[in-house]
């Protein structure tokens, strides 16, 4: 009889009956019952009165075999030795009664174990199918696939039913019927998402339902044709491949700034890589405004350009921060904006949704917020740690507390301490009250070096909380990143000051107003902020420089124009920018 056909339970019950032992491996069980069925063990079951295993199968007998044998030579030594014939033969039924239950125990656990690990297969094929994981597995061999696992495009029918008007990466990539994220599909028909690829998934509903074949795989830009079960390979999904994940090599990165050459949408409209609008949902223009104006750092954007820069330490706020400045300079995009729709979730995920695609925050917070937490994912959380975030902006200041001040109010000498920054927060002066005698409210106007005196280490500022304090620059970035305090909150109101801050859009020298450690501190605006209309009601705007032409322009969600560089320092500044020049 094939033994090796049934299973180690009908196995291990076979050899029950016949009294020999049902431990061990499946092969092991195998041959135990082949020798049982040979003449010649059934000749020495017969002649011995016992299965007494000799030459190779000796071997092979179980360890309770051999320790059964020696307690019954044991209780034979006994009884030659005067002891009690009735004695041995009770304890040696006691041993076999012992053996016979553990090697039940034995069979009994196996059995358990057996159906534990069917369990598992059977949860572990449901889960499977719940995520569309059978997408993973070789293609189906069912009655629709022809035998050809990969097809070229002049052997596939429906490349021509692809439409890249539809297509839309932009967005969260989940399944538009089960919402899952797993293994997610891009209908090239029409764009919709979908799950899995597998017979019973969403993919190959849709294919049946609405006669559309190809489909994109999300995470890897691999193209499959359904129902027909087979991939296609074709040159011409080359560029809906690389508007999915834009890539940029070394000698790429290098010709960002050196390239003037417009682009063309599928519309047929133009625009230039790099001055590209970004979508407003609903309320995330302060999270717009602060986009254009960070990857307008050059070590920054370059650094984020090439994921292998930050692949060894990847997070959803990195990739979704990376994908979309890989996009802003995506020289063969289909559309001349982008949404940052998949870059504010993961923004929503990880602040907790303190900041929202549907509601208002401020741009000062969101800044200093994005900072700190690209920083502690490109360190694993170690705040002192490098990364090109302070790389580009972190400077020092001196902080000196005056004693009986603040925290030190119980000592009788001053405290200094070194304090790194990200941001040097500019006070402006309080706006008028009342009106001029032609019945004009004053605009204010005041330098931004006056401003920048708070820094000088000499000025005093007075604080209820903090103290008496002075603050001096020791150590300057390479970019230096300003907020103007032009907002006062409280629980009542929010409130504006509208003070123009008159500032040069090339040459800030800040040896002229603070004690600076370095010869030469010479900066170049790069990057704008501005706020337009009233405090509860206006909008955010940003100015950007490009270098390579000269140019300024203004950006306000998808809407962009040039501007003057006159109109830029009239304007109403929040945040800047600034590069140094004698980098």
């Amino acid at each position: 009889m094939a033994w090796s056909a049934l299973k180690v339970v009908d196995l291990r019950s076979e050899l029950k009956k016949r009294g020999l032992p049902t431990t061990g491996k499946k092969s092991e069980l195998v041959a135990r019952l082949e020798e049982s069925d040979s003449p010649q063990e059934e000749q020495q079951q017969e002649g011995t009165g016992a299965a007494v295993p000799t030459g190779q199968a000796e071997e092979k007998a179980p360890v309770r075999q051999d320790t059964k044998k020696r307690d019954h030579e044991e209780d034979q030594e006994k009884i030659g030795n005067g002891g009690s014939n009735s004695e041995a033969k009770r304890r040696r039924i006691d041993d076999e009664a012992t053996v016979k239950e553990e090697e039940q125990q034995d069979v009994k656990m196996q059995v358990i174990k057996e159906e534990e690990e069917e369990e598992h297969k059977v949860d572990h094929e449901r889960m499977a199918f719940e995520h569309g994981e059978d997408d993973d597995e070789p293609l189906y061999h069912g009655q629709r696939n022809s035998g050809k696992l990969i097809r070229r495009g002049n052997e596939c029918p429906y490349l021509d039913t692809i439409s890249r008007q539809n297509l839309d990466f932009d967005f969260e990539k989940c399944c538009s019927v089960s919402l899952s994220k797993v293994n997610v599909y891009v209908c090239l028909v029409c764009g919709k998402y979908f799950q899995g690829r597998g017979p019973t998934t969403h993919a190959y509903t849709h294919s049946l339902e609405m006669g559309h074949h190809l489909f994109m795989k999300l995470d890897s830009g691999r193209t499959y044709c359904l129902p027909d079960m087979y991939e296609v390979m074709d040159p011409s999904l080359a560029d809906i491949q690389y508007v999915l994940n834009p890539t940029f090599t070394e000698a790429a990165v290098k010709e960002v700034d050196l390239t003037n050459t417009w682009a063309k949408a599928l519309d047929g409209s133009e625009y230039m890589p790099g001055l590209i609008g970004y979508n407003n949902m609903k309320a995330n223009d302060y999270a717009n405004v602060v986009l254009q104006a960070l990857i307008r750092i050059r070590p920054l954007r370059d650094f984020f350009l090439r994921r292998e820069n930050y692949a060894h330490v990847s997070t959803p706020l990195l990739e979704r921060f990376g994908e979309l400045v890989r996009k802003t300079w995506n020289p063969k995009a289909f559309k001349g904006h982008v949404s940052p729709h998949e870059f504010m979730q993961s923004v929503m995920s990880k602040s907790g949704k303190r900041f929202r695609i549907d509601t208002q925050s401020d741009p000062v917070e969101f800044f200093s917020w994005l900072l700190n937490a690209l920083h502690q994912d490109l360190t694993g959380g170690k705040r002192k740690s490098p990364s090109i975030i302070t790389q580009c902006l972190q400077g020092e200041i001196e902080l000196t507390i005056l004693a009986g001040t603040g925290s030190a109010k119980d000592s009788t000498t001053d405290i200094v301490q070194r304090v790194p920054f990200l941001l040097l927060t500019l006070d402006l002066p309080p706006a008028p009250l009342f009106k001029d005698a032609l019945e004009k409210v004053i605009i204010p106007q005041v330098p931004i070096f006056d401003l920048l005196r708070k820094f000088d280490g000499e000025t005093i500022q007075d604080d209820v909380r903090t103290g008496r304090r002075k603050m001096r620059i020791t150590r300057l970035p390479k970019f230096l990143a300003i907020h103007v305090k032009r907002f006062l909150k409280n629980q009542f109101f929010k409130e504006k000051n509208p003070t123009i801050v008159n500032f040069p859009v090339k040459g800030l020298d800040l040896t002229k107003c603070i004690s600076v450690p370095a010869p030469k501190a010479t900066y170049d605006l790069i990057a704008n902020i501005v706020h337009e209309g009233d405090a509860n009601i206006g909008c955010f705007k940003a100015h950007i420089h490009r270098k390579s032409e000269d140019v300024w322009y203004e950006f306000q969600d998808l809407h962009l124009v040039d501007v003057l560089p006159q109109q830029v320092v009239l304007s109403e500044a929040y945040v800047q920018i600034y590069e140094l020049t004698d980098m």
